[in-house]
């Protein structure tokens, strides 16, 4: 099997040294992460990992069993670049005599979507959201002009055929064998938000 950029979406309670736990899987197996982002999801009180790598489906599709063995992990996912939306933030510190001077630096930074986000007499920080070969390209072309800094995000994403975390959890709750319906009082109360 090839090696693929996959993106793992862990859902989680939000509790301390979970992060932690979640990094010894990749450590153990020495798995590198390429992209690691939290943050909280659209259920009250539960957090959302999205964590990138380069493996084979069999490595991820295992890494994610192993996940979700993690006593605070609700559900682990895994996903192709196809099947998600997603984008990276990156911000850029480039010295204000080479905006003011070079009208050139000003129309690419237009052409690349980039907005100001601060100008100071000897500097100016400007943002770009997209794929990581995007903000890259963006890099390059500011290197002329005296690039100072240069950062990126984590990457965030949305699944595509998603029919979000709660429904999600119900359906998965569910398959489990020897399934039975319990009482879940934190369900329940999701369940009267997204009725509203």
């Amino acid at each position: 099997m090839q090696k693929k950029e996959f993106t793992i979406t862990v859902y989680t309670e939000n509790q301390v040294g979970l992060l932690n736990r979640i990094a010894i899987i990749f450590s153990k197996r020495k798995i590198n992460i390429e992209s690691l982002n939290t943050s909280p999801s659209e259920v009250d009180s539960v957090h959302r990992f999205t964590i990138v790598i380069h493996e084979t489906e069999d490595v991820v599709r295992k890494l994610c069993r192993q996940i979700e063995k993690q006593v605070d992990v609700l559900k682990a996912y895994y996903n192709t670049n196809d099947e998600i939306v997603w984008h990276e933030l990156a911000m850029y510190k480039v010295p204000t005599d080479a905006i003011a001077e070079h009208v050139k630096v000003e129309r690419l930074l237009s052409q690349y979507g980039a907005k100001t986000v601060v100008i100071r007499k000897d500097y100016v920080v400007f943002e770009v959201a997209g794929h990581r070969e995007e903000t890259e390209k963006l890099i390059q072309v500011l290197e002329p002009y005296g690039l100072i800094e240069f950062v990126r995000s984590g990457r965030i994403a949305i699944i595509k055929n998603s029919e979000g975390f709660h429904r999600k959890l119900k359906q998965f709750e569910e398959t489990q064998p020897g399934h039975q319906a319990v009482e879940n009082e934190y369900l329940d109360k999701q369940q009267e938000v997204f009725s509203m």
